[in-house]
């Protein structure tokens, strides 16, 4: 019986960059005028963002009148190459070909079409016929963590290798200029970008650099579940997003990393790696606060934040690959990601060289 699930392989792909700078003065800025521009200014200028990847820059091509349906039909032909480049590196890193894949989990919530990035990308990557396949939609940030708890849950029950894969292209969800001050959509137009990470989770424990999968855990406060969200309409897909989100994710991190960390004998100074998911300046402040964490501990997720946006569900893996990436890596990292629900996710990964 397998008793171990680990992380043997982690893919990032990413499209083009564009300044955050650029975004500001050759689009956005041209949006505003008056008090309005002065308090979108000084929001793109607080975001923590100093690049971003977009796959559909709106210096080079303006999207925010295209209806829904074009703009899914164009997710296709964006999400299907880069997904591809994510999934192909991360198997090369876990040393398997993708006819050896027992699960192919799909998460993105920027996109839909059947068939989806789970049917064209099992074909184009040479899936055996029996894989099984899975596509989480509309979890928005924190889907990482439950796709990984479920690829866990899957090599411990069946003993083969899963592939997740994160692919998101919030670029092809720009809001046409309102009428009126909409905070809420400037604070989404300064945040969100683009990106595909995957991951490969193999049975049993590794020598090398591999991370083992101890515990996915959440917990939702349905009692906020208007303060995050993410609607469907003619023109694209619209996001909600509270300032109260920070003070709710406040009130229950804490406790969710606590009981994750007790369950297995530990506690928040025994870990030694941090994978947050940078929502936002605030929210990173937020627990690392709550956490009692030095800036150090936060530094890989603001890092991130800073060079690549918020780019929803592939997020916070591509806070995790720069902490196995190191010089020396940490040997055990708890992942936190939070979303629509209000939902909170956290896991725990430690090295093989770390006894459960």
């Amino acid at each position: 019986m397998v008793s171990h699930a680990t992380i043997a392989g982690v893919g990032v792909a990413l499209p083009p960059t564009v300044r955050q700078d650029d975004l500001w003065t050759g689009y956005f800025g041209r949006q505003h005028a008056g008090s309005r521009r002065v308090l979108a200014e000084r929001i793109f200028a607080n975001a923590g963002v100093r690049t971003r990847r977009a796959a559909v820059s709106p210096l080079l091509e303006d999207v925010s009148d295209w209806s829904t349906e074009r703009r899914m039909r164009r997710y296709q032909v964006e999400a299907v190459p880069l997904g591809k480049e994510a999934a192909s590196r991360a198997l090369t890193g876990a040393g398997l070909t993708a006819d050896q894949l027992g699960l192919f989990a799909v998460c993105s919530c920027t996109g839909y079409a059947t068939p989806g990035l789970d049917i064209l990308l099992a074909r184009d990557l040479g899936m055996a016929a029996d894989v099984r396949r899975l596509f989480v939609g509309h979890m928005g940030c924190y889907a990482a963590l439950p796709g990984l708890g479920t690829a866990a849950d899957f090599v411990l029950a069946q003993g083969r290798p899963a592939l997740l894969l994160c692919a998101e292209l919030t670029s092809l969800h720009l809001q046409p200029p309102g009428t009126r001050v909409d905070v809420q959509q400037i604070v989404s137009h300064a945040l969100f970008s683009d990106a595909a990470a995957a991951v490969v989770v193999t049975p049993g424990e590794r020598t090398d650099s591999g991370y083992a999968v101890r515990e996915v855990a959440a917990v939702t406060d349905s009692t906020t579940a208007d303060h995050m969200t993410w609607e469907v309409t003619d023109r694209g897909f619209r996001m909600g997003l509270s300032p109260r989100v920070p003070e709710v994710l406040g009130v229950h991190v804490r406790k969710l990393v606590d009981d994750l960390l007790a369950r297995h004998g530990l506690s928040v100074a025994e870990v030694d790696g941090w994978a947050v998911h940078p929502g936002g300046p605030k929210i990173l402040d937020v627990v690392q606060e709550r956490l009692g964490l030095d800036d150090a501990a936060l530094a890989p997720s603001r890092d991130v934040l800073a060079e690549y946006g918020n780019c929803s569900s592939p997020t916070v893996l591509l806070v995790f690959d720069a902490l196995r990436r190191r010089a020396r890596p940490p040997r055990r990292v708890v992942m936190l990601a939070f979303g629509p629900g209000l939902t909170l996710y956290g896991a725990l990964l430690e090295t093989s060289t770390v006894t459960a």
